[in-house]
């Protein structure tokens, strides 16, 4: 593992966070990215992980970057990187000890019908977005539980509450993640700790750019009718969500005055779910 640490952003920060630590997966990019910067901005110290070394090197830089231009003294937090494998779950596990904020975030896809879908994938895709948020899980709970306090939110999908052809592991490993987050709400409740997940639709992040190509082979349409006609086409708001609103959500949910809120599923799907 390598690490590296950079004043993070402030810009307008959500009480509370200041002084509480956070660690954020798959943050090299898209929503992780878009967490950390957000959380360090409300005054948390972020570890924001991830395999992709090179995306954690941009997270620190534009971390640095925006530090520079708009610091507010004693207000924002830092990001710190490490690079790590969510495969590797024993050092998963190891990484989330201490910290008062977990977001689980990393994701990977893959569009093929189930009978043409390489098992290893399947094993591989549940062992980062499933087993991986549990041993994550594991890790932090004690500390967390210690102190009487702590917030975690799981980075689910509208394939959270809703199936799609073609994408057996990404539902199934998004339908887990669900139990989970409900069981460790009901686990933590007693502990000053909840348990939560955002559903996003379509965010405009790097894993939705490759879809798209997958998508058009599996429906066998050209890839400039994927968006509008698979993704959006029970979206009522037809455009894609973008990171940022996604952190916003998620640093609501990681504040003082959202402890009430524990075991609930926060849709951003533009209406998918109202249908």
């Amino acid at each position: 593992m390598s690490a590296s640490t950079t004043p993070g952003p402030a810009a307008g920060a959500a009480p509370g966070l200041g002084g509480r630590t956070a660690l954020v997966t798959g943050a090299a990019g898209g929503i992780g990215r878009a967490c950390a910067l957000r959380l360090a901005a409300a005054g948390a110290t972020v570890l924001a992980v991830d395999r992709d070394e090179e995306g954690l090197a941009g997270l620190a830089g534009l971390a640095a970057l925006a530090a520079r231009a708009e610091r507010a003294p004693g207000l924002p937090g830092s990001v710190r990187t490490r690079t790590l494998d969510l495969t590797d779950v024993d050092a998963a596990e190891r990484a989330a000890a201490g910290v008062d904020i977990l977001v689980n975030n990393a994701g990977l896809q893959l569009v093929r019908p189930i009978e043409d879908f390489p098992p290893e994938v399947f094993s591989r895709m549940l062992t980062v977005m499933l087993e991986a948020p549990f041993r994550l899980m594991r890790g932090a709970l004690p500390h967390m539980y210690a102190q009487g306090w702590g917030r975690i939110v799981n980075i689910s999908s509208v394939h959270g509450l809703r199936a799609s052809a073609y994408k057996s592991a990404y539902v199934a490993a998004k339908h887990g993640l669900e139990g989970l987050s409900k069981v460790a709400a009901l686990e933590g409740a007693a502990h000053g700790v909840t348990s939560n997940c955002v559903n996003p639709g379509y965010v405009r992040t790097p894993l939705v750019e490759r879809q798209i190509a997958d998508q058009a082979a599996a429906h066998g349409i050209p890839p400039e009718r994927v968006v509008s006609e698979i993704m959006l086409a029970d979206s009522a708001v037809k455009r894609l969500v973008e990171p940022e609103e996604v952190a916003e959500a998620v640093a609501y949910l990681c504040g003082p005055h959202a402890s009430f809120i524990t075991g609930a599923s926060l849709a951003m799907d533009g209406g998918w779910t109202a249908h």
